[in-house]
């Protein structure tokens, strides 16, 4: 289980990346960040399977493309596109700690899947997670005001990226079970596939998007933006996936959902040093909450651990 963790914990190193991108490239949509890092994942991963691409995609059935298809929306297009608006309106802060609810949306939801505790033995450790988002929460709101930024801009921003959690709550359940239940492809292979299947998509809306009339390149700096989304697509989504799927197959959903922090966590430090500042109290004192309730449900999880059935 150990390395399970450990998997998760540095793709959520990786993925922490993600949250600053639209700081970085601000003059850019959403739409073009998400696209511009999803065609670039795509091309690296089909240079990395090329070798033994026919064979890969000759074991893949019309099931397993369908469900490719929903992952590469939900879980990358989909979600990237809502969570690029919900920085740019709400900031990194507030965009990232209402992902931070993952723990309790993955929770929830793969509450009935095999290896899952029940709630009750997971009380404490959820009831720390919760007390950390409500004081991310508090604070974020507070500084708006102080700050004089338009409520319905903030409300927005974060209305955008509790659509973007809804998506990856059920991708990170869904993707897990596929996982475990479809034991003939690799955590490698299916990453693969899946960067393949989302650079397509993005190809494709990325098309559309043009057909329709894109504003063009005029004033901005593109060569920069191919960089950073290059290394962003190389980290957070060839290596992080992967990564992810190791550790789908060797932890429980309910303990993935708690997993899933650590890219909140990682996406605050990475804000933290974007912006040259250090976090408030209440930013402190949710990330140290937030840090306590993963820990609680790590131990929870370990063998021995858990109480008997009544």
């Amino acid at each position: 289980m150990w390395y399970g963790v450990l998997c998760g914990l540095a793709a959520g190193a990786f993925w922490g990346m993600i949250f600053v991108m639209p700081r970085w490239l601000a003059e850019f949509s959403p739409m073009e960040l998400a696209l511009g890092r999803y065609l670039a994942y795509g091309l690296m991963t089909l240079l990395l399977l090329l070798p033994r691409l026919n064979g890969l995609l000759r074991r893949v059935t019309r099931a397993e493309c369908a469900v490719l298809l929903r992952h590469a929306l939900a879980g990358n297009i989909v979600y990237y596109l809502l969570l690029s608006t919900g920085v740019q309106l709400a900031g990194v802060a507030a965009a990232s700690l209402i992902i931070g609810l993952l723990p309790l949306s993955v929770t929830l939801l793969g509450r009935r899947d095999h290896g899952a505790l029940p709630l009750r033995q997971l009380a404490w450790p959820l009831t720390l997670v919760a007390a950390g988002i409500v004081c991310i929460n508090v604070d974020v709101f507070t500084h708006a005001q102080g700050a004089a930024q338009p409520w319905t801009k903030v409300a927005l921003g974060m209305l955008c990226a509790f659509g973007a959690l809804l998506c990856w709550t059920w991708y990170a359940v869904d993707n897990a079970r596929f996982l475990k239940r479809n034991l003939h492809f690799s955590g490698a292979e299916w990453s693969g596939l899946y960067g393949l299947s989302t650079g397509l998509v993005a190809l494709a809306l990325g098309a559309v998007v043009m057909a329709v009339g894109g504003d063009g390149a005029a004033g901005r700096d593109w060569w920069r933006f191919w960089s950073v989304v290059t290394i962003v697509a190389l980290g957070a989504s060839v290596i992080g996936n992967q990564l992810w799927n190791l550790a789908s197959r060797r932890v429980p959903v309910t303990l993935s959902g708690q997993l899933l922090l650590f890219e909140t966590l990682f996406g605050l430090l990475y804000g933290f040093l974007c912006q040259h500042q250090m976090p408030r109290p209440l930013e402190l004192l949710a990330i140290v909450l937030l840090i306590a309730g993963v820990a609680g449900s790590v131990w929870k999880h370990q063998p021995g651990v858990q109480a008997p059935p009544a």
